[in-house]
């Protein structure tokens, strides 16, 4: 064997061991605990508040599970007149937290936003974060579903009166730049 020092790929193997290891670990807890665990404190939030809210897991694929809390549809409130007695509707989806096990056994925390069908384009969901199993405790889930409610009422009070501030770069003063009669620029603050 050529005479190589091995100890940095020891290390990476030994790392990627670990990896692999905690992407096991991390599946058997969603299944065993987390994911119960998520439903069950989000239906008694929602519950306590009087939040609608509908939870369907989603397990078409094992270890990509995934958990979505949506507010359900309603009809939007517009409609097209079909004939004078027919209004055909479009449908408004209220928007829904997810949590998504993702190929590593991590869990991705996403906001999809409300839409309107036939109306809007979607807008992209909100990745609030990725989470190792351990991470999610009940307070996460409360802030969760709290910067849910937050951002679907941001969504439903959209307008473009909002100012937005310019943002400031630079010092806070600039210097009194006076052209002296050579033409040169003088530096004096006054």
């Amino acid at each position: 064997m050529l005479d190589l020092n091995i100890d940095n790929f020891r290390n990476k193997i030994l790392n990627y061991r670990t990896v692999f290891e905690n992407t096991l670990k991390y599946r058997e807890v969603w299944k065993e605990s987390l994911r119960d665990q998520i439903v069950s404190d989000v239906k008694e939030m929602c519950a306590e508040v009087d939040l609608k809210v509908e939870i369907e897991v989603t397990d078409h694929f094992h270890n990509l599970e995934g958990i979505v809390c949506s507010l359900g549809n309603v009809k939007s409130g517009i409609f097209e007149m079909v004939d004078p007695d027919i209004e055909k509707h479009l449908i408004r989806f209220n928007g829904s937290l997810v949590y998504q096990q993702l190929y590593n056994g991590k869990v991705l925390v996403m906001i999809n936003y409300p839409i309107i069908e036939n109306y809007m384009e979607p807008r992209p969901p909100k990745t609030i974060a990725i989470y190792r199993p351990e991470e999610i405790k009940t307070p996460f889930i409360l802030r969760h579903l709290e910067t849910l409610v937050s951002e679907i009422t941001a969504w439903e009070d959209y307008d473009d009166d909002e100012t937005v501030l310019p943002s400031k770069i630079g010092f806070n003063h600039a210097p009194n730049m006076e052209l002296s009669a050579s033409g040169s620029h003088n530096n004096s603050e006054e």
